[in-house]
Parts: structure tokens; sequence; C-alpha cells
């Protein structure tokens, strides 16, 4: 058995916990490391890069996320690659490809690519896990009531769980590099549709309700959000409501050979008492 670990980066968040449990799963070592964790990472502190990278084969990356995160990605590949590191697989979004004329918005898959590793790269579209683990709809469905700019666009909601499960099987089998694997569910939901699964899981009462997009905006910053990140959340319904994501990916087939886990097994499997809770 190969006892080689693996590093996981943002191994507290939606993808990196369920990487590092389905790596203990198939019995390898999952070095879970993040800003705040026991085993610190931070991309602005180079100097918690080389403890993080000692002995790893292969690392699962989420990136810093923010404007410089492409050019701290290029330096921490080149510094993984000189330190034996020889596989990157790098969670990116699917969301990329409504921007396709800026090339700007590539240049963290850029760095992986150029990193002169064998990598593999993740392009999933929205979670499902958003909806009960995520700051910004989580707090809505413990309310009861999902607030939305739209009620009619569609998307191809993706389980975490498949994303994890793509990212380990690139972290530990052959046959994924040099793989771009676009990862979405098995079929078109609206926004309304997915809060009335979660309304039966549930067993109770959550409705969504459609507001214009100022109106959203307020929304978001009235509990705290950054005008500019509620102008950015427009421009992404935006693109849901235009069609622009209505369209299936076959990313999971490809790397599993099965399809996507449906929206309503998540909302069946989730505890959306505990969501209420937090």
């Amino acid at each position: 058995m190969n006892d080689t670990p693996v590093l996981v980066l943002g191994g507290t968040g939606k993808t990196g916990r369920r990487v590092a449990r389905r790596l203990a799963e198939r019995g390898r070592t999952a070095r879970v490391a993040s800003r705040s964790g026991a085993r610190r990472f931070d991309w602005w502190d180079k100097e918690t890069w080389a403890a993080a990278v000692e002995g790893v084969e292969a690392v699962y990356v989420v990136d810093e996320q923010g404007p410089h995160a492409a050019e701290l990605l290029a330096d921490f590949a080149a510094f993984a690659t000189r330190r034996g590191v020889g596989r990157l697989v790098f969670l990116s979004a699917r969301t990329l490809e409504q921007w396709a004329h800026d090339e700007g918005r590539f240049a963290a898959e850029r760095a992986v690519r150029e990193s002169g590793t064998e990598w593999t790269i993740l392009r999933p579209t929205w979670f499902s896990q958003n909806f009960s683990e995520d700051r910004l709809l989580a707090p809505d469905v413990a309310a009861g009531e999902v607030i939305l700019p739209d009620g009619e666009g569609v998307e191809p909601f993706i389980d975490a769980e498949d994303i994890a499960a793509v990212a380990v099987a690139a972290l530990t089998e052959e046959g994924h590099a040099g793989e771009l694997y676009v990862l979405s569910g098995p079929r078109l939901m609206t926004f309304p549709e997915c809060v009335g699964l979660i309304a039966e899981a549930a067993g109770r009462k959550v409705r969504p309700v459609v507001v214009d997009r100022e109106e959203y905006a307020r929304h978001l910053v009235g509990r705290g959000y950054a005008r500019d990140f509620a102008d950015f959340m427009n421009e992404l319904f935006d693109t849901i409501r235009d069609g622009r994501t209505a369209y299936l990916s076959d990313g999971v087939r490809r790397a599993l050979g099965r399809e996507p886990r449906d929206f309503r097994v998540y909302a069946a499997e989730t505890d959306w008492d505990a969501v209420s809770a937090r």
C-alpha cells in the first residue's frame, strides 16, 4: 500500500474535507493544511510551504481565490515541483467558460498546466452543498426564505461528494494526468426547484423569494457583504438567467465511469436540522 501522504489544501472546506475523508477510506494519509488548522498553510506566508509539501507526492489545490491567486499558485507550483511533488489536482470552476474571451481569468489554470508536473484540472458547476454549507445561501435556508434574483434560469448543480471522488481518483490513480474534467450534475434545475426539494427533504417550510437585482444586492449588503461582491453575485446569476449555464458536462462520467449524484439524493442525505442550528 502506498503510504506517501497527499497534501490537501483548503482541507477544512466543502471539497477539501471530503477529499481528506475519501483518501483515508482508501488507506492513504491526507495531510490537511489550512491557514488556521493544526497543519498551517498560508498562501501569503511562504515560510509555511516547505513543511506542508515535505515528503508529499500529490497535492489537491484550492487557490487563494483573490486577485493574486494565479501569481501565488505559479510560485507554489514551481516550489512544490522542485521538492518532488509529482501531481497537482486543481479545483477551478466551470464559470470560467462564460468568460472565455478573457484570458486573464484562466491564469490560475495556466499556472497549473505550466508547472512541469502531472496535473488535472476540475471545473465544477455550482455546488449542491452551497444550500447547506455556504454562508451565502445556508442562512436563508435556515430562515425558511431563500432570497434570489432569478427564478427561471437553470444550473446543473454538482454534489461536492462527486467533486471529491474525481479529485481522489486523479490524486491516487493513473490515467488522469493532463485531463480537464468539467463537472456537472445529471440534470438542469432552477433555484426554486432546488428549494422545493430541500423543503420536502427537511419536512418544513422553505420557500424561494425572487426579487429584482437591486433588491438582491441590498439584501446581501444588509447581511454584511460588500457592494462589489453583491454586484459580482448578480453577474453570476445573470449568466444563469441568460441560459449560458444551461448544459450538462460529462466530467464525472469520464473520470469515474458512472453518472453524477442527483440533487434529490443530496437533499435527502443532508441533516437540515443541523443547518438550521448553525
